[in-house]
């Protein structure tokens, strides 16, 4: 470990002290979800599914499904389907944040705009390649059988 010089104590403290703070969140989101004995209460705690998606991929991967038409809340309606699926991602996931640590969602809206941007086209490109590798091995593997 490097050690630190005077000047950079402060940022050194502060990236540790969002560090702290982010694990404590965590593990209180998870003693809230798992720590009640009565049944009843659990089934009205909303636990999110996680991902092991960056949260820029993750706004690709269902960017692209709600774009293809796989995935929608009405199928006419492009801007309604884009609102309601970023609100949809938002409320039941989490994403693969800073050392792999599940994040909450607050805003999903500049990466759905970065995936349909052009600018973004080699990353997207990036992202299908990386899918198509999953589903690849995938296919193997039920084909090896």
């Amino acid at each position: 470990m490097k050690k630190l010089t005077i000047a950079e104590l402060p940022n050194a403290v502060e990236t540790l002290y969002g560090k702290m703070e982010s694990i404590e969140k965590l593990l209180n989101e998870r003693n809230h979800i798992y720590g009640h004995n009565d049944r009843k209460k659990r089934c009205f705690i909303q636990e999110k599914c996680s991902t092991n998606f960056n949260k820029s991929d993750l706004a690709q991967f269902f960017y692209i499904l709600m774009d293809e038409e796989i995935l929608f809340f009405r199928a006419k309606g492009r801007n309604c389907n884009r609102s309601k699926m970023q609100h949809f991602i938002q409320t039941n996931f989490t994403y693969s944040g800073d050392s792999n640590l599940q994040v909450e969602i607050d805003t999903i809206s500049k990466q759905f705009s970065e995936s349909k941007g052009f600018t973004y086209r080699d990353k997207q490109l990036r992202f299908l390649d990386k899918i198509i590798a999953i589903l690849q091995e995938r296919k193997h593997k039920l084909t090896k059988r």
